[in-house]
């Protein structure tokens, strides 16, 4: 019997903010998702926590409607439209080569510290990139997604979070400040 060839649709959708946050005695950064927008400072051991910025973004798993597979991102805090913002950027360079191919780039941002050294697998960024293809003419363009390890400087990276349907136009906003 042939293989499943999976129609996913989102599921367990969570609309909400990727929450950047720094220790200052460390100057370690961190993320995490939540469903407020909070600003709290707090103390962990010698650390202490204070929040940097936020964006909204949304989290969720898919599922085929066709053999009922879920496949879980916990590991996905968001998506990030590549903005163009630096040159030298791994990610600058792909979307710059995709584009000439009629593909848009989305990054797929995963949870820092562990996305550095851990992150989110190869198969599900192809997952991803199929849930997105499937829903347009690819014959005019296609979407392909990396992963957000590929950006060496998040603090001067001016990317977007996708965060409603608006976001997934080409046309940029007026003025995009980074993201600290």
């Amino acid at each position: 019997m042939p293989e499943c060839q999976h129609q996913w649709k989102m599921t367990n959708i969570e609309f909400g903010f990727i929450v950047f946050e720094k220790c200052s005695h460390c100057a370690d950064l961190r993320t995490y998702f939540s469903p407020d927008d909070t600003w709290d400072e707090y103390k962990e051991g010698d650390c202490t926590w204070s929040i940097v910025e936020n964006a909204q973004t949304f989290r969720f798993d898919l599922q085929c409607t066709e053999c009922n597979h879920l496949e879980k991102f916990n590991d996905l805090m968001g998506l990030l439209f590549c903005t163009g913002c630096l040159e030298d950027c791994e990610v600058e360079l792909l979307r710059k080569k995709y584009e000439a191919e009629k593909t848009w780039l989305l990054v797929a941002f995963g949870f820092l510290p562990q996305s550095k050294t851990n992150p989110i697998p190869a198969y599900k960024l192809e997952i991803l990139s199929d849930h997105f293809n499937q829903r347009r003419d690819t014959s005019r363009s296609r979407i392909i997604i990396v992963p957000f390890n590929l950006i060496k400087d998040i603090s001067l990276c001016r990317g977007e979070f996708i965060h409603d349907v608006g976001m997934l136009s080409l046309e940029p906003p007026e003025e995009r400040k980074p993201l600290f």
